[in-house]
């Protein structure tokens, strides 16, 4: 954990991220500082409240980066809270999950880990206050004659037949419902405030309702369950939490936040809202990644394709890609869709400085030397990666069976193709001068194999006699390589605002079905042999890939499995140009 002189824990830094963000005054940021200059706080406290109800995604990376960088900004803290209200939907897989995505993405609360449920007994407590005060009061209507009496936008809602109990009243019944005494859906409570407010929130909304479910932290010692809106701010107030930052979809809740906060005469924590980031060819919803998940579309929530944290870490991004991404996205009031090339320029350019080079062929054709010892090996120099002079070098064999790209080879080639082809030389990397000499095909007419020469005077170079080539390729040898399978990744859905429309499953329609192409009989150099999943590489000339968790297993069948990050550079954008055109 990264802590202050303080002790008090710090957001995760980089040197990029700083950069990025050097100087950056987001209207938040004046918020905060105007607070504390105007004594309305004397520290700064965030939280995120995560529900454990599924994984976090990448828009829940915008939050967990604003709420813990400007406490630490600020030299105040960061409180991780869990807002575990709903146990029907609720699991402790789902609290540790969550756990695990916020530290990878570079964060640590410290021992400040929370749950609305260590607050069940006060939230009571203060509903029993409300009810006292006559502001609650305990409601006999079904959930739909609720949702038709509160009205519309345009129509006033409609008072509960209920409403005008006395608070003595409401008091026994609300702790009959607490006792258990009554069915799921049969009673509510419900704050006393206007029914022909403006602001639908206003209009005396649920605070409990009773759900006979066992609880993973509480069992099942409760019986009735405090709403979202109810238990959320309460808790910030306990915590002591000075800014309550949310997406603007809580803007029309901040009302009812502050009513509570009145009424109850409590720590005034303050909400500010921020717009949420939309990215192009995403969905970042929980309810609907579940249903790709239930449905079969993804192989599970930490599938490479999903954009979940998890996934993403599967694929091979990086955590200071991601931060990097909402850095230079910044903080707005204006929700706004942000063109996936941005986060995909982020990792690469992340993953350029830091991922160590290999030479991997997807797509083998064989090529034999002819005029190489049959019986020789020899080791080449190759550098790790040459944005970081410090990575070294390593030893890749060479011997007379290769194996390189087949579209690295065409018989009958256009004019601007300049890779290897009948009678043509073209450099190995790291390697020599090979010139293809003849060609094998299978009984369909495919070419199956190359026979070409070799230029012994070429080693690791030019040609002494100055003759130059116009492609160099990539290679493994035939003898070294391992066996690997290569899943490509590609954006999972094939336009770029998926929930254009209002249709409910329609976005459904638009994923793509190219999104995930898998290689098994690929090869890879033999330094790879120890290869940990999670450790990224370039293949040279082909992208970014990850190790899979499920290399050397199994399900492998003795293999190492690769996922594809991203690219070498924004092919999909030349790719939709020219399908366009």
């Amino acid at each position: 954990m990264n802590e202050n002189s303080n002790g008090k824990p710090m957001a995760a830094t980089d040197s990029e991220g700083d950069k990025s963000r050097a100087g950056a005054q987001d209207f938040i940021r004046m918020e905060v500082a105007k607070d504390l200059r105007s004594g309305r706080f004397d520290q700064v406290v965030t939280r995120f409240p995560p529900e454990p109800n599924g994984y976090l995604h990448l828009g829940h990376a915008k939050a967990i980066c604003l709420d813990f960088e400007i406490a630490a900004e600020f030299g105040g803290q960061c409180n991780l809270r869990f807002d575990d209200t709903n146990p029907l939907r609720e699991e402790q897989e789902f609290v540790e999950a969550q756990k695990e995505d916020i530290r990878w993405l570079g964060f640590d609360w410290g021992e400040r880990e929370y749950y609305a449920s260590d607050y069940f007994e006060q939230l009571y407590e203060w509903a029993e206050q409300l009810i006292r005060q006559g502001l609650a009061y305990v409601d006999d209507q079904s959930a739909e004659e609720i949702r038709v009496n509160r009205g519309t936008l345009t129509d006033p809602g409609r008072e509960s037949p209920f409403r005008d109990r006395t608070p003595e009243e409401n008091l026994d019944l609300f702790r009959r419902m607490r006792a258990g005494e009554f069915a799921d859906g049969t009673r509510v409570l419900r704050a006393r405030i206007d029914m022909a407010a403006p602001n639908i929130n206003m209009r005396d909304p649920v605070l409990y309702r009773i759900r006979h479910a066992t609880h993973q932290r509480t069992g099942d010692r409760w019986c009735i369950y405090p709403m979202y809106d109810w238990a959320h701010g309460q808790s910030d107030s306990l915590e002591r939490v000075t800014h309550s930052l949310c997406d603007l979809a809580y803007e029309i809740h901040r009302p009812l936040y502050e009513w509570f906060i009145q009424k109850l005469s409590i720590f005034p924590s303050r909400q500010i809202e921020f717009a949420r980031g939309n990215i192009t060819y995403l969905v970042t919803s929980k309810r609907r990644l579940r249903l790709l998940v239930e449905r079969g579309h993804v192989q599970g929530w930490d599938d490479p394709r999903m954009p979940t944290l998890c996934g993403l870490r599967r694929r091979g991004y990086t955590p200071e890609a991601i931060r990097r991404f909402w850095h230079e996205v910044g903080v707005a009031k204006r929700e706004t869709n942000i063109d996936i090339a941005k986060l995909e320029s982020c990792v690469r350019d992340h993953l350029n400085r830091t991922a160590p080079r290999v030479m991997s062929v997807l797509k083998p054709l064989k090529v034999v030397i002819t005029n190489y010892d049959e019986a020789a090996t020899e080791e080449l120099e190759a550098v790790n990666n040459p944005e970081d002079p410090a990575a070294g070098t390593r030893q890749v064999p060479f011997s007379r069976t290769l194996y390189i790209e087949q579209d690295d080879f065409m018989e009958d080639p256009p004019k601007k193709f300049f890779r290897l082809a009948p009678g043509r030389e073209v450099r190995l990397r790291y390697a020599y001068y090979i010139t293809c000499q003849d060609l094998v095909k299978d009984d369909t007419g495919n070419v199956v194999e190359l026979h070409c020469t070799y230029d012994p005077q070429t080693r690791g170079g030019d040609a002494p006699d100055g003759r130059k080539v116009k492609a160099t390729l990539h290679w493994v040898s035939g003898r070294h390589a391992l066996r690997a399978e290569v899943r490509l990744y590609d954006r999972l859905f094939r336009v770029p605002e998926p929930l254009a429309d209002a249709d409910e499953d329609a976005w459904m329609d638009r994923l793509n079905p190219e999104s995930l192409q898998v290689l098994t009989d690929c090869l890879v150099e033999p330094g790879l042999d120890a290869a940990l999943p999670g450790e990224r590489y370039q293949f040279e000339r082909l992208g970014y890939f990850c190790v899979d968790p499920e290399s050397w297993t199994a399900a492998a069948a003795g293999r190492l499995v690769f996922n594809r990050t991203v690219t070498l550079r924004d092919t999909w954008a030349r790719l939709q140009a020219r399908q366009s055109s």
